[in-house]
């Protein structure tokens, strides 16, 4: 078999694009499939007012942890000291109200009760001229 390499004038076809909006869902949902099933210590739960997070973390005090939440976006993560590495993100269908969300760790499991936040409608009426 022969392999040669494309001329300088094919090789705009061959470069991978950058990552769009739609591309990185499809990574994202791909790498939940491929991925999913190490988390398997890991539960989901809603309500109306809230989400319910549990994350097994056995071994890992709180001062050892770093939670953050941005927007719809919450991180889960240890500091270098902690004996153990976790690391992971979720994306919420909804916005979280950072205030009146809150993280307990009782023995080995984070739960992360996350309130919704309040959706506020800005929409206004315009006068036709």
């Amino acid at each position: 078999m022969f392999f040669a390499t494309a001329p300088a004038a094919f090789s705009h076809t061959l470069r991978r694009p950058g990552l769009t909006a739609h591309s990185r869902s499809v990574e994202r949902l791909l790498n939940d499939a491929l991925y999913g099933a190490r988390q398997s210590g890991a539960a989901f739960t809603q309500d109306d007012n809230s989400f319910t997070l549990s994350l097994d973390m056995p071994g890992i005090s709180k001062e050892q942890l770093r939670i953050t939440l941005d927007g719809a976006i919450v991180r889960v993560q240890t500091k270098d000291d902690a004996p153990r590495s976790y690391r992971t993100a979720y994306e919420l269908p909804q916005e979280v109200d950072n205030t009146l969300s809150e993280a307990k760790l009782e023995n080995g499991v984070l739960t992360l009760k996350l309130a919704k936040k309040v959706p506020v409608d800005t929409s206004a009426e315009l006068t036709i001229q």
